[in-house]
């Protein structure tokens, strides 16, 4: 072909996205502040095109990077998250229509263009009506080429163009995409958020993604444990000191619901929190509330919820309120545990490696047989479990290559089964309590002494950790 002469190029740019979908990401997406590059992914295997492409992308200002092969670009799309992923039709193995569709099982909202010659075109059309946003014809012409990334990256809602708000997030797992969809679309709302889960199992994380997909982002993120404090220093974090104590008001007297004006407010483990503090929460969620009657304005918050226990259980025991429950309960999440979702733990393992081994710039592995071991464990701990595992294993191996023995000794040492935070709290407070009462012989005033809390402080831990007093009671013989 003459290079002089105009240029022989078909393109079909099918929009098939949904229009919820469009919708949700406009509706979240603010002007952004600092705007990052948009990621586009090229497959090919010809390193020639991969470099021209890489080139001419690049100049127009997006971040690019390109693989040989349909397996190295699904590895890519897990680490890299692009917005566009331009895909040759014919490669080995797995072909571009083959790419194209685990690629819209696994994240429906990536937007593909296909790259074909002349003679493939009709197979180029099918793969539009597979999903597709539309398909390029080698030689590929610059204009053509920018102009047809432009609008697929506008229309691809698979991450926000101005900022990746998953990042944090490793995953490759269908489930986990699921549950991740849902969190995007409950960004675009600022209906209160449950999230569901096991101890460990990174419900913070995915708070934090909330908060980051959505037109709140550039303003505070607060969260506040509910399961770690006393309820009277629980009050005051969530709802602030009473004024006229002192002189001037701190952002610490305010209380999280003020600090986190205009932003997101967390409340970990809802669960616990006190049947007192359950109604001052009930009072500041509702719209005609003057928090702590100084503002004319209630606090502008997008709360969320995390909750391990099952909370209709609790509202059955008396211990949660019904109305509250549904109050917070608007757009529910699950965020599974890791024995549903063990296809990650490879990836996992080779992240908290990584971060393990940054400092110190140690080289460190699992041999192949060591990673089936920890795909097959159990983990009562979910992911916070598997990290701390990684952390201990790299500072007690002795050499580079961490053995499928040395996991399974680790495993089976006690020194090396980590609890949860929240399971180890729960049974060291329980312990305690039945210790205490022990020594008393169930007299709770005196157990109360001993733990310097009031009566009526120790009756309700007594309730919150099920022990009853009258066990512990010396019964005479008869």
């Amino acid at each position: 072909m003459n290079p002089d002469s105009p240029p022989i190029t078909t393109s079909l740019g099918f929009d098939i996205k949904h229009s919820g979908s469009r919708l949700r990401k406009n509706a979240v997406k603010p002007p952004a502040v600092h705007p990052h590059k948009a990621r586009v992914l090229v497959v090919d295997n010809d390193p020639a095109l991969r470099r021209l492409l890489s080139i001419r992308l690049g100049a127009a200002n997006y971040e690019v990077e390109s693989v040989h092969s349909a397996q190295a670009a699904l590895d890519a799309c897990m680490r890299l998250r692009p917005n566009l992923v331009i895909t040759e039709l014919r490669m080995e193995q797995m072909n571009g229509l083959g790419l194209l569709k685990e690629l819209k099982s696994r994240w429906p909202e990536l937007s593909v263009i296909i790259l074909t010659a002349y003679g493939t075109i009709p197979e180029a059309v099918q793969a539009t009506q597979c999903g597709a946003f539309g398909f390029l014809v080698k030689p590929v012409d610059k204009s053509e080429l920018l102009g047809q990334v432009q609008r697929a990256i506008k229309a691809s809602t698979f991450t926000h163009i101005e900022g990746d708000w998953r990042a944090d997030i490793v995953s490759r797992s269908q489930l986990m995409e699921d549950r991740l969809r849902q969190a995007n679309g409950a960004a675009g709302t600022d209906a209160p958020v449950m999230l569901m889960g096991e101890s460990g199992t990174g419900k913070e994380l995915f708070a934090r993604a909330i908060h980051a997909a959505s037109a709140r982002r550039e303003k505070p993120f607060i969260a506040v444990a509910c399961q770690t404090l006393v309820e009277g220093l629980l009050e005051a974090e969530l709802f602030g000191h009473e004024t006229g104590a002192s002189c001037g008001t701190t952002a610490s007297d305010l209380g999280a619901f003020q600090a986190a004006h205009g932003g997101t407010l967390l409340l970990h483990e809802i669960g616990n929190l006190p049947i007192a503090l359950q109604v001052r929460l009930m009072q500041a969620l509702r719209e005609d509330h003057e928090l702590k009657g100084e503002s004319p304005a209630r606090a502008d918050v997008r709360l969320i919820c995390t909750t391990s226990r099952d909370l209709k259980l609790l509202i059955n025991s008396g211990q949660f309120r019904e109305d509250l429950y549904y109050r917070i309960n608007v757009l529910p999440i699950e965020v599974p545990p890791l024995g549903r979702r063990r296809e990650d733990i490879p990836l996992l393992v080779s992240h908290f490696l990584e971060q393990a081994t940054e400092a110190s710039g140690l080289t460190k592995i699992y041999s192949p047989k060591a990673v089936e071991l920890l795909v097959t464990t159990d983990w009562p701990g979910n992911v916070r479990q598997l990290f701390d595992l990684v952390k201990q294993n790299v500072i007690l191996s002795q050499g580079k290559v961490m053995t499928e023995e040395f996991v399974q000794q680790s495993l089976r040492s006690d020194s090396t089964r980590i609890p949860s935070y929240d399971d180890a709290r729960d049974e060291f407070s329980h312990d305690y309590l039945v210790k205490n009462l022990q020594s008393t012989a169930g007299n709770v005033s005196k157990s109360a002494r001993l733990a310097k809390r009031n009566r009526t402080d120790f009756y309700k831990l007594l309730s919150r950790y099920r022990v009853l007093a009258e066990d512990f009671k010396r019964i005479p013989h008869l």
